[in-house]
């Protein structure tokens, strides 16, 4: 499973979820301005030659849908960026977003409750 571009990702991300949706549903989504059809279209086509997305005709519409799950692909890309900006450590990408004050004390209060339920 190859890297997304941020545009694909974010057409992933769309798709995912909506689970299913036509090209003109797609753009509906984006803030202004709008991306211009043929662009949309272009990346749902790169999508589909890369396996990410298939679809279903309706006469000369199609309504795509996504092959690979969200937390596939997540899952596939959070361990290279693990290793390659936080030496493989979680402890370093935690302590990343304390430092940048992305993550707040009783998030962190959270995150550790769930582990200890997860023992």
């Amino acid at each position: 499973m190859e890297k997304l571009t941020k545009f694909e990702e974010e057409i992933m991300l769309k798709l995912w979820t909506q689970k299913s949706a036509f090209i003109k549903d797609l753009i509906e989504t984006f803030p202004e301005p709008k991306p211009h059809y043929n662009t949309v279209s272009t990346m749902i086509k790169i999508l589909q030659d890369k396996g990410f997305v298939a679809y279903e005709a309706f006469g000369k519409s199609y309504r795509y849908y996504p092959l690979i799950s969200k937390d596939a692909y997540f899952k596939k890309n959070v361990h290279p960026l693990l290793s390659n900006y936080f030496n493989g450590s979680v402890s370093n990408l935690v302590s990343f977003f304390v430092k940048e004050k992305k993550i707040s004390i009783n998030e962190l209060e959270q995150l550790i409750q769930d582990l200890k339920q997860k023992k």
